[in-house]
């Protein structure tokens, strides 16, 4: 089986996915998914914090919880299906890469509604990263903040060497090809 890492670009109530594989000089375009991280049935899903923003945040955070957790679930169940259509295509999962908001210290934010946007970004990131360790691959979270340039200095490559690759892995990938389908291209080489 041949090695391939998923990447993700983390959004508030969904992702976009890209796996990589191994290839003899940069990786190869291996698949694509958009994902939706909330449960139709329970709409708070796609944005918890929302529903919760006029209450004190120590409030907020416990009242937020069980929907976090039904979140969380729908992380497991997407790379659990990921990680099933790749195997079936003859690769084995080596690691993910998830680019999304920074941690933050939340309760510093003032202006409630931009705190739960700010915690929204936060945590549909940290799903993945926690649905990642529970399918127990090694994982990369990563900073949407001057991601290409950090990008760039763990490649070690110029941008424009990025760029180059990325295109090519793009014209393998067909339309959509934009900024996170590139980002997220980008965490999976990362970790590949």
């Amino acid at each position: 089986m041949k090695a391939v890492s998923i990447g993700f670009r983390a959004k508030t109530a969904r992702a976009i996915a890209v796996a990589l594989a191994a290839g003899s000089s940069y990786p190869m375009y291996a698949g694509r998914w958009n994902i939706s991280l909330c449960d139709p049935l329970i709409p708070q899903t796609a944005q918890p914090h929302h529903g919760a923003m006029e209450l004190p945040w120590v409030d907020a955070q416990s009242t937020v919880e069980p929907l976090e957790k039904r979140i969380e679930l729908i992380a497991i169940d997407t790379i659990t299906s990921i990680t099933h259509e790749l195997r079936e295509k003859g690769y084995r999962v080596k690691g993910v890469g998830v680019v999304g908001s920074p941690d933050r210290d939340l309760e510093r934010i003032g202006n409630r509604h931009m705190r739960a946007h700010a915690a929204e970004g936060i945590l549909f990131r940290r799903v993945l990263e926690a649905a990642a360790t529970k399918h127990q691959l090694l994982w990369l979270g990563l900073s949407d903040r001057d991601f290409e340039e950090s990008a760039a200095q763990r490649l070690r490559l110029q941008p424009q060497q990025i760029k180059v690759v990325l295109a090519t892995i793009g014209r393998s990938a067909g339309k959509p090809w934009r900024a996170d389908e590139r980002a997220a291209a980008t965490a999976a080489w990362l970790v590949l």
